[in-house]
């Protein structure tokens, strides 16, 4: 189940699975890279975020003994006095009560500076009885009130110091309780680069050079192994027609060296094979003509002879080593490769071979029909369902013929009503000159001259028993 899942899932061919693997990479360098710049990175914003929060805090205690150190009534005096003359870094207001803050999400890094914060507060202020450190987001954000916001102020009184934009970031609020009536409340930004407390592994910008690298990388990855490819799949076509036309034209040499190796001796091997074939031609022309002479030269020497059991001994020799010669020379004519490949009705040859047989009665019947064109070389396929059907028709009186035409294969099934072949025999049938029968009609080639065409065609025959009895041949072609 897992294997039909992997070649389900899997892509198939070689440029798809270049893509992805290629995908696969980039994501995990990048996912490696960007892991240890992180962790690295990080450990020094941490550092630099403590060493910030320390001025900070720093400053904030100074301030706040500052206010301290003046009467209670001069605070908000001084207070205003420092508004009026254009505020400090950071807003600072006297409350009678605490303000409620509405915090933003916990990250490390927002951990780090109010712990950093905290500890040099209370090292800092030792008197003091409450310090409370949170960020918030300025829409959000509570000042000298809780039902003031800090949207409702003068833009003078906090605008240019707790205002960033576009970033908006978060704001840091401190809130120290002098007496049970007095907080100081102390609100600031962070410095650069720690403003925003950002916290991603990876941010929008990273996401945008990855996405463009790795599109790049794609688009040159495509068009380097389709140009490499392009060549196998000419020779993947070429290989699979070789079996139909071996004198289709040689493979132009280019790509990658393995490539140009291949096709170089993909060419090689045709150019052997087309001698092969001429040259089979050629000697079973001259033993076709050279048998002629003798045999009719011993037909006449045989007339001269007395004794007429002997003449018709040789004669009966003659006859069978003329039909021998005949049968070996229509062996190369039906298995002839050179025949060219057209679009054939598969249904409409079966009903041209059954009319000769249906003449006084039903005796080859067909059923089914063909969706697609198949492409075959007419002659030889017709003479080798001419062969089937006529041993079928001879052997098992009747013959019925069923045509099935699939996604991947045309299936061809052919069953007859006689006696059927020794199981021993299934195979041996197939063999040059073997015959069941005594019988002097055939000379047993041909189930062999059939077998030969289907596997010329890319296809292959089976034959099996039927159990009601009888013969079954199941043919199938490749959709290819």
């Amino acid at each position: 189940m897992s294997l039909n899942l992997k070649s389900y899932f899997w892509p198939r061919s070689l440029l798809s699975r270049t893509l992805l693997l290629t995908v696969l990479s980039v994501i995990l360098a990048q996912s490696v890279a960007s892991f240890f710049w992180y962790t690295q990175s990080k450990e020094r914003e941490v550092e630099g975020l403590k060493s910030a929060s320390e001025s900070m805090a720093q400053m904030f205690a100074s301030t706040t003994t500052f206010f301290q150190s003046l009467p209670l009534e001069y605070r908000h005096i001084a207070l205003d006095q420092l508004r009026n003359m254009g505020g400090a870094r950071f807003f600072v207001s006297f409350n009678t009560e605490e303000i409620r803050i509405t915090p933003i999400p916990e990250t490390r890094s927002k951990l780090e500076a109010i712990s950093t914060i905290e500890s040099v507060l209370k090292k800092e202020l030792p008197n003091v009885d409450q310090i409370k450190v949170d960020f918030s987001r300025p829409e959000t954000l509570r000042v000298l009130n809780n039902s003031l916001l800090l949207s409702d102020l003068p833009k003078s009184w906090a605008h240019h110091t707790l205002s960033l934009e576009p970033l908006n970031p978060p704001i840091l609020v401190v809130q120290i309780e002098l007496t049970e009536e007095q907080w100081v409340y102390i609100a600031a930004i962070l410095p650069a680069p720690y403003v925003t407390l950002e916290n991603d592994l990876i941010n929008a910008d990273q996401v945008v050079f990855l996405f463009a690298i790795t599109t790049l990388l794609l688009v040159f990855t495509f068009t380097l192994i389709r140009n490499q490819t392009r060549p196998l799949k000419r020779l993947a076509r070429a290989a699979n027609r070789l079996s139909t036309d071996i004198e289709q034209p040689e493979l132009v040499e280019e790509g990658a060296s393995e490539i140009t190796t291949v096709t170089r001796a993909f060419n090689l091997m045709q150019k052997r094979l087309q001698r092969y074939m001429h040259d089979r031609e050629k000697l079973f022309g001259s033993i076709s003509h050279d048998l002629k002479t003798p045999i009719t030269r011993l037909r006449l020497r045989a007339e001269l002879i007395d004794d007429e059991i002997q003449a018709t001994k040789i004669n009966k020799d003659l006859d069978e080593l003329e039909i021998m010669v005949k049968g070996a020379l229509q062996t190369v004519k039906d298995t002839d490769i050179h025949e060219n490949v057209t679009a054939l009705d598969v249904v409409q040859i079966l009903n041209t071979i059954a009319e000769v047989h249906n003449q006084q009665r039903l005796r080859v019947n067909i059923t089914g029909e063909q969706l697609r064109p198949f492409y075959c070389k007419p002659l030889a396929f017709k003479r080798c369902l001419t062969n089937l059907i006529d041993n079928g028709v001879k052997y098992g009186d009747e013959v019925m013929v069923y045509v099935h035409d699939g996604e991947k294969s045309l299936d061809i099934t052919l069953m007859d009503n006689g006696p059927g072949v020794p199981d021993e025999f299934l195979k041996k049938v197939f063999d040059p000159y073997f015959r069941l029968h005594t019988d002097l009609h055939g000379t047993g080639l041909g189930l062999g001259i059939a077998k030969n065409i289907i596997r010329a065609h890319g296809g292959e025959i089976i034959l099996s028993n039927r159990k009601e009895g009888g013969l079954q041949i199941d043919i199938a072609f490749p959709r290819t």
